[in-house]
């Protein structure tokens, strides 16, 4: 058996670097001061996602309820086939997907019950409603191709 005080040579050495931290800091300053002083600069590489076609910054909506509904039932639609995949340009069918964001808006509904404004509510039974229903429909057109493929 090795005797572990001796200081195994094999062992891996864990070397510590706070230099990332000291480094980061100073560019997070040096933004933050070309920001104050009305300065722009290019936006670092990797960033291409953030701007839209013509190089411009996205717009990203404001964080709120009505964006999260809007989000979640977009997600639904894509699982139901109703929205093409923007990389495939394909429609794919996932039940198991769109019934989860469905069972994740009804818990949201109820969770919120009695704190939402009267638009927010009629906003969320109006997805809940038009999402089920869809979803219903998508379920009933896939029983039936599967009927029709084994039969």
């Amino acid at each position: 058996m090795a005797d572990e005080s001796n200081g195994n040579a094999d062992a891996p050495k864990i070397i510590v670097d706070d230099d990332w931290k000291t480094q980061a800091q100073a560019e997070k300053e040096k933004l933050a001061e070309e920001a104050k002083a009305g300065k722009t600069s290019e936006p670092p590489a990797g960033d291409a996602a953030d701007q839209d076609e013509d190089g411009q910054p996205r717009e990203i909506p404001p964080a709120g309820f009505v964006s999260l509904v809007n989000t979640i039932a977009m997600q639904t639609m894509m699982a139901l086939g109703g929205v093409e995949d923007p990389e495939t340009k394909k429609r794919y069918v996932d039940l198991g997907v769109a019934k989860y964001h469905i069972d994740t808006l009804a818990m949201l509904q109820e969770k919120t019950q009695g704190n939402l404004s009267d638009d927010e509510a009629r906003l969320l039974d109006r997805a809940l409603y038009d999402l089920r229903t869809g979803f219903v429909q998508i379920a009933q057109h896939v029983r039936q191709q599967a009927g029709v493929e084994q039969g």
